[in-house]
C-alpha cells in the first residue's frame, strides 16, 4: 500500500508516519521509486502500535523507540524484553544526594522486595518509584506499615501471575510481543482506571 492509504488505515497524518520512519520507530518501505515506498500490514501493524502507546500509554517517542529497538532484535527473550519495555517507561526518579529519609525508604523497599522472595533486579525503576512514595507518605504523616500494603501487594501478585499466564512462548513472536506490551503498558491503564472507579463506588457505599 502507499503512504496515503497507510494514513487512511492507521488514522495517523503522513507528516507523522514519515516522522516515524525518519525516528526509526519503523522500518521503511520497500522502494519503488526515487521518493515513491510501498508498505505492508507490519506497517501498519507497528503504526497501530506505536498510536497506542503513545495515546494511552502516554508514552514518549524516545521510550518508544527504546521498546521497538527492543522488540525488533529477535535475540532478545520476553523476560528480558518485559524488563527493557519497564526500563524505557521508567518512571526515572531523581534521587536526592545524601538524603536519610530517601535512603530508610530504600533501604525498606529492598527488604520488602526480599522479604516477599520477589526476583526483581537491583536497578529497577519501581524500586525507586516505591521508595519516592514511601517518602512522600511519611512526610505527609501517614507511616508505611505492612498490613496497609498487604491488599496492594497481593492484588499486584495476583495481577503479575494473571499476566505473565497469559503469555506463551509458543505463540508466534510477534504476537507474544504484543501481548505483553498490551499487559505492560495498556493494561496498567486499565488498573487505573478501575481503581478509581472502585474507590468512588466504596466511598459512594460507606460514606455517601
Amino acid at each position: 500500500m502507499k503512504i496515503s492509504e497507510l494514513s487512511d488505515r492507521s488514522g495517523l497524518t503522513v507528516q507523522t508516519i514519515k516522522f516515524y520512519l525518519r525516528e526509526g520507530l519503523m522500518p521503511k518501505g520497500a522502494a519503488t521509486g526515487a521518493t515513491r515506498a510501498e508498505y505492508g500490514d507490519a506497517h501498519l501493524e507497528r503504526l497501530r502500535l506505536i498510536r497506542a502507546l503513545r495515546e494511552v500509554g502516554d508514552l514518549p517517542v524516545s521510550a518508544i523507540k527504546r521498546i521497538v529497538g527492543a522488540v525488533d532484535d529477535t535475540e532478545v527473550g520476553l523476560h528480558e524484553l518485559l524488563g527493557r519495555v519497564q526500563y524505557a517507561i521508567g518512571p526515572h526518579v531523581e534521587i536526592p544526594a545524601d538524603d536519610p529519609l530517601w535512603r530508610a525508604a530504600r533501604e525498606d523497599v529492598d527488604a520488602l522486595i526480599a522479604e516477599l522472595g520477589w526476583r526483581v533486579t537491583a536497578d529497577a525503576p519501581a524500586r525507586d518509584l516505591l521508595a519516592q512514595t514511601f517518602v512522600a507518605l511519611r512526610k505527609l504523616g501517614f507511616p508505611v506499615v505492612l498490613t496497609e500494603l498487604r491488599p496492594y501487594i497481593e492484588a499486584a501478585v495476583d495481577i503479575g501471575e494473571h499476566e505473565a499466564g497469559r503469555l506463551s512462548t509458543d505463540e508466534p513472536r510477534s504476537r507474544a510481543i504484543h501481548g505483553m506490551l498490551v499487559t505492560t503498558v495498556l493494561y496498567e491503564q486499565v488498573l487505573l482506571a478501575l481503581h478509581r472507579l472502585a474507590q468512588e463506588h466504596a466511598s459512594a457505599r460507606r460514606l455517601g
